[in-house]
């Protein structure tokens, strides 16, 4: 006789469920409107929690951290030779990198256009976020010997920039009937309307109080772990 548990649940093949997500994502971004004046295209690490509805609804938190390596816009003309060095405290020329550095954090709705295969869980996902955005322009010295650019004179340079963040996200989710590969793949486009918090930039001598449209867009690939119970075993008896 076939006997199947009281408290069985549906499977992930047959069935829609509702599982919480756990993501972990890589991102490659171009930059758009004001940003493409200060950096150039960068990439973002991204942790993300989602909930997906039996319904198809989905609601998410995520954050992320955005990184690149060029910076277009010059800050140390007013501290630079007419050749464009910086001078160190030992008279040399001055070893200084610059780098893009930033943060989102975000809340996502969504809803999850599905296939019959390979399962009812799979299918194309449009998602809408809400959130903030930070971004800045990170100063080191190599050798900490450049008193103009000490820990307390970097913030007149950094660019130290957020605001409100709005974002729309599309792509493909597959969870996998056996857990082993799950798995999301997106473009998506990011909207910052942002401002720069600093009270003096010391290279305009200036406050700059200019209101920006930050655009990030790009693709996004991102490895799932779903937190659904799987269905007990069906089992015989004599």
């Amino acid at each position: 006789m076939l006997i199947n548990s009281l408290n069985a649940q549906v499977s992930v093949k047959d069935s829609s469920i509702y599982t919480p997500m756990v993501g972990v994502s890589y991102g490659y971004q171009l930059a758009g409107g004001d940003l493409v004046k200060r950096f150039g295209n960068s990439s973002s690490i991204q942790l993300n929690v989602d909930f997906k509805s039996q319904s198809y609804f989905m609601l998410g938190i995520n954050g992320s951290y955005i990184f690149g390596r060029e910076v277009k816009e010059n800050m140390f003309a007013n501290i630079s030779t007419p050749e464009g060095y910086i001078i160190d405290k030992n008279g040399g020329i001055a070893d200084v990198r610059t780098w893009e550095r930033g943060f989102t954090v975000q809340g996502t709705i969504g809803y999850m256009f599905h296939f019959k295969k390979p399962n009812p869980n799979s299918g194309i996902v449009f998602n809408m976020g809400f959130g903030f955005l930070q971004h800045k322009i990170r100063i080191e010295t190599i050798g900490n010997n450049v008193p103009q650019l000490d820990k307390q004179y970097k913030k007149g340079y950094d660019r130290l920039t957020n605001g409100f963040l709005l974002s729309e996200n599309l792509g493909y989710l597959y969870l996998s009937n056996n857990r082993l590969a799950n798995i999301y793949f997106g473009l998506e486009c990011m909207q910052g309307f942002t401002q720069c918090r600093r009270s003096y930039n010391y290279d305009e001598m200036r406050q700059d109080t200019q209101k920006r449209l930050d655009i990030l867009y790009g693709a996004r690939i991102t490895w799932i772990l779903p937190l659904y119970k799987k269905p007990p075993a069906d089992f015989y008896t004599h």
